[in-house]
């Protein structure tokens, strides 16, 4: 991954810059609140998927470097109102913000970092992008009101999973690589290619994230094992195991999901690998990696688009 970055390294300060710059307000709350999050770091894929995308169409140019900013504040904000929603307590090693200054600020600067995301939109002047974005953030506020519906629901299809992780999770992914090349005018034509990159691959990040709730280690993923459990999340290894697992299995599934407890984790996690659920999840992201890889071959190599398609691989393999 670092090597993914060093490619853009330059392209990742100025964003970072960017970022520094518009969390500026004349609230202190608002800053502390929103640099504590900002500063935790993560992966930065989001942005850093504009600023490869920009480079595989020719040229990341400023306007890049903002949407950059604009897709990671997006994300920021969706993080802030996540971790009131799920009352969680731990995020990339340490306190939520909602543990440490309580839900109402929490909620209250997301909604700033959407607002001053929609600003920064405004200065690039671009209607397609503007749509585009518009779009992706009214379909992840879907996407988290379908997950918060199914939570605790045993009954949840592998196919209603599959809708709340595209609309949750993949479409931003979509947004900031098919984003990146609206902003590269002579390749606009390929924003649809880029948008299935971006959205196989968010799939596919999701996909490893619930396998990592059952078999990650809670130093390296900078949350606790089994949240997603502890919050009634219905994810696909606990949906495959309560489909095909033994009746013991499916009714440990079925009481863990419906009570939204950990109790027996140790349990629920030893039925998920015995029943192949931990393997068949795998086996799905490996499918939409190759989809996303699929994809990006289809581009002009060069450096950038080489990195995508690592970056598609990368997805399939961490471990936090």
């Amino acid at each position: 991954m670092q090597q993914i970055r060093d490619i853009v390294s330059s392209e990742f300060e100025a964003v970072n810059q960017l970022i520094i710059e518009q969390l500026h307000s004349d609230v202190p709350l608002v800053e502390n609140i929103g640099h504590y999050i900002v500063d935790a770091g993560g992966k930065r894929l989001r942005p850093m998927l504009t600023l490869l995308t920009g480079g595989a169409c020719g040229e990341i140019t400023p306007n890049h470097i903002k949407l950059a900013a604009v897709i990671e504040f997006i994300h920021t904000a969706t993080l802030l109102h996540d971790d009131v929603v799920d009352i969680s307590s731990l995020r990339r090693g340490r306190p939520t913000a909602n543990a440490k200054w309580g839900n109402a600020p929490s909620v209250l600067v997301g909604d700033f970092l959407y607002s001053r995301a929609f600003q920064i939109l405004v200065s690039i002047g671009n209607m397609e992008l503007m749509a585009l974005i518009a779009d992706v953030t009214n379909t992840i506020a879907e996407g988290e009101v379908l997950q918060l519906t199914k939570a605790g629901d045993p009954n949840t299809t592998e196919a209603e999973y599959f809708d709340v992780i595209k609309n949750k999770t993949a479409v931003l992914f979509a947004a900031a690589a098919s984003g990146g090349v609206i902003l590269s005018e002579t390749h606009s034509h390929k924003a649809d290619l880029f948008y299935e990159y971006g959205l196989n691959l968010g799939i596919a990040f999701q996909l490893v994230d619930d396998v990592l709730d059952y078999e990650g280690d809670a130093d390296s993923m900078g949350k606790n094992v089994g949240d997603d459990l502890a919050e009634g999340k219905p994810t696909l290894p606990l949906i495959y195991t309560g489909q095909h697992g033994n009746s013991e299995q499916k009714q440990l599934i079925h009481s863990a999901i419906t009570n939204k407890s950990i109790d027996q984790l140790d349990k629920v996690i030893a039925a998920t690998q015995a029943s192949g659920a931990i393997q068949y999840t795998k086996d799905k992201a490996l499918q939409f990696s190759s989809l996303a890889k699929q994809s990006a071959e289809l581009l002009n190599q060069n450096t950038y688009q080489k990195a995508l398609i690592e970056l598609a691989e990368i997805a399939v393999s961490r471990q936090a």
